[in-house]
């Protein structure tokens, strides 16, 4: 299991460099954003990409997820999205999910993380799911096919929010190829506590991001320890269900001051890793 550091807080630098200030901070791993300014997938060609999969390894970093959410190149955080009244809209998104399997194929990541829809905008929620189910049945057999998986991520706001949406609309979906990205603050935020979502949830988890959260759950990632959220029983809860998954820092909101956010995560969450008996590559 490796704890990796999301480049989305390095937005000021290039996707290169911030590769080498993750390694150098002493994560093991990265999550790399799959949107401008970082990896979107139009931007790379394949001597771009070789040259992307060498920086990784020379600094000896595993890949833990590529972060497929945002679609700032095109759009904005939620939109062009899964669930758009226009298909072509919705085309944007799908191309764009299938674009970062391949992309993960190729530097051997085995995951993707994609909303959960945009916000419904008015569009009767029975249609909405409709129109979700609709996109992923057309990413879903090439996932399969290259082994990636695609998780979903609820997020306050969105389509699905929570420990109740979730599991309404993965018993619908026939392909182990979708689960779920389990971002513990945003669960928080929704008014659950996660290590009891973590439990529910656990069969389709398949990575895992952490940030803090503050006592209003209003939707803000924080340093680790800098809000109220109990990540040891939430670690100690997946280490009696035997999460083997990775995890992911995802500080976005520190793009001033990334390293100093992501030593002060680190240097907070590694006694309580310990603590609660999560086996953390270091």
């Amino acid at each position: 299991m490796v704890f990796g550091y999301s480049t989305n807080a390095f937005v000021k630098f290039s996707l290169f460099e911030a590769v080498e200030k993750i390694a150098q901070l002493g994560f093991r791993g990265i999550e790399i954003m799959g949107d401008r300014p970082h990896l979107y997938p139009p931007d790379f060609d394949d001597h771009r990409l070789a040259r992307l999969k060498e920086t990784i390894q020379q600094n000896h970093l595993k890949l833990t997820n590529i972060n497929s959410f945002t679609l700032f190149a095109v759009g904005d955080t939620y939109l062009p999205s899964w669930i758009e009244p226009e298909e072509e809209r919705r085309k944007i998104r799908i191309r764009h999910t299938l674009d970062s399997l391949k992309v993960a194929n190729y530097l051997g990541c085995k995951n993707i993380s994609v909303p959960p829809g945009g916000p419904l905008n008015n569009i009767p929620r029975k249609e909405a799911l409709a129109l979700f189910h609709k996109g992923l049945d057309q990413v879903m057999p090439l996932a399969e096919g290259l082994g990636v998986k695609v998780l979903v991520e609820p997020e306050p706001g969105l389509l699905m929010e929570n420990t109740r949406e979730f599991k309404s609309f993965i018993k619908d979906v026939k392909s182990t190829a979708i689960g779920l990205n389990f971002d513990i603050g945003h669960f928080f935020c929704a008014g659950e506590n996660p290590a009891v979502a973590v439990a529910e949830l656990f069969e389709w988890i398949g990575h895992v991001h952490i940030e803090d959260i503050a006592p209003n759950r209003v939707h803000n990632h924080l340093i680790a320890g800098h809000g109220v959220i109990r990540f040891r029983e939430i670690f100690e809860t997946m280490v009696r269900l035997g999460y083997r998954g990775d995890i992911s820092l995802e500080l976005y909101p520190y793009v001033d001051t990334p390293e100093d956010a992501g030593r002060e995560s680190l240097e907070y969450l590694i006694p309580i890793f310990q603590e609660a008996g999560l086996n953390i590559e270091m």
